[in-house]
């Protein structure tokens, strides 16, 4: 029988002789510009964020590309300056372009100087359906498309979800930072909010290969039954569980693409989300339409392309929701603390005020996480406030993850 200490002995010895090992790629001094956008040559907007590749060991993740001069230009020399709203954004309102025109886009930046090819205009043609079907874990999406002058072919698709999200606790009162006072529940509810979200992965598909060009039923998404997206339905107030409320709406946008955007869509999507096993895709250059002036062999990640956007929104409603289908609460540690405005500790004989410690971040607030109160605790006697209960802000307010300010669109 083998000795176990002498092959655990051995293990370690092997394990001790080994060094960190850390790949080039990790530590690569690269910092290529990566564009993302499109042309809108109708009535809105044109939205392009620029931002640079950052190493994989890198903490940090967003890398904005901040003070460029971005310009839409013709094959006319007409030129078209977008504005940096900041972090990497750069938009311009509806240009309303000639689309019997070439377009490109010129970024120069701190140190250089990029162009993208001039492209003709692809005009997305009207979606015809955005739809849903309810299966037994969730709701998948899908989007059907058909171009009546057999012309597009090549098609992309991203959306923008927005769903309804609630706190643990529903909050009546809030602290001025002196003492706790009502809550405006009219413009400062925090228990119920909107939060958006967009499409993380790349939606392509194409119908060169039919007699029509025509695209039934592309999924979109898929939405779990276990996810807070689907639990508005589950809000404590009566109004906002209404079963005709909304509870969840999808905003498709649809863009027509070349062949040659096509392929770079493919490629892309098949280096960043198909590779699992030896029998998937295999990683395939990546070669997109922009260029450096300055430094001609430096990469530039991105491919922009010049057209309309169509888009369709649909909505899921509370009625939609089946029975039995909930998503537990945001925070599932959350806690109700009861806090007086005159308390004694054992053995004191002067009392504190626990609200001043607790709420109001103006007087005492000696502990590091401050609570917020949310109802008011009685001497039912005396018909007075004794004190509130409290939570911490993660499991009160709902605008430390979206806005409780109703969308525009919503219905």
């Amino acid at each position: 029988m083998r000795n176990p200490e002498k092959l655990i002995l051995i293990a370690m010895i092997i394990i001790s002789c080994k060094k960190p090992y850390d790949p080039p790629v990790v530590n690569s001094n690269s910092n290529y510009l990566v564009v993302e956008g499109q042309i809108n040559t109708g009535s809105d907007s044109t939205v392009i964020k620029l931002s640079r590749t950052v190493n994989i060991s890198n903490k940090f993740t967003l890398n904005p590309e901040l003070d460029a001069v971005v310009t839409v230009e013709s094959d006319q020399n007409a030129s078209f300056q977008l504005t940096g709203t900041g972090g990497g954004y750069y938009v311009s309102a509806g240009l309303n372009l000639d689309n019997t025109r070439k377009y490109r886009l010129r970024i120069k930046t701190a140190n250089e100087i990029y162009h993208s090819d001039f492209v003709a205009v692809a005009n997305s043609p009207a979606i015809d359906t955005v739809s849903s079907t309810f299966e037994n874990d969730g709701v998948r999406f899908y989007v059907s498309t058909h171009d009546p002058n057999n012309n597009t072919h090549y098609y992309r698709w991203d959306y923008r979800e927005t769903w309804i999200i609630h706190s643990n606790y529903y909050s009546f009162y809030k602290s001025n930072g002196d003492s706790v006072i009502d809550r405006n529940l009219m413009n400062d509810e925090v228990y119920q909010c909107w939060r958006s979200d967009t499409a993380s992965g790349i939606n392509i598909a194409s119908s060169s290969h039919l007699h029509k060009d025509v695209i039934s039923n592309n999924p979109v998404t898929f939405v779990s039954s276990a996810s807070e997206k689907l639990s508005a339905k589950y809000s404590i107030v009566a109004a906002q569980s209404a079963p005709t409320n909304s509870a969840y709406s999808i905003l498709v946008r649809q863009y027509a693409l070349t062949a040659d955007a096509y392929t770079f869509w493919a490629n892309l999507k098949k280096n960043t989300e198909l590779l699992g096993s030896i029998f998937d895709a295999q990683p395939s250059q990546l070669k997109g339409n922009i260029h450096s002036e300055t430094s001609p062999p430096e990469p530039v990640i991105g491919y922009i392309s010049a057209g309309t956007v169509t888009s369709k929104r649909i909505f899921i409603k509370n009625q939609d929701v089946p029975a039995g289908w909930a998503s537990p609460p945001a925070f599932s540690n959350c806690k109700l603390d009861t806090l007086f405005l005159s308390w004694y500790a054992p053995g004191a004989t002067v009392p504190l005020n626990q609200e001043n410690e607790y709420f109001n971040y103006n007087k005492g607030n000696l502990y590091k996480n401050r609570l917020i109160p949310v109802v008011a605790i009685w001497n039912q006697q005396l018909g007075t406030i004794i004190g509130h209960t409290g939570s911490t802000p993660e499991c009160v307010d709902c605008t430390l993850r979206g806005t409780n300010k109703q969308p525009d669109f919503w219905r």
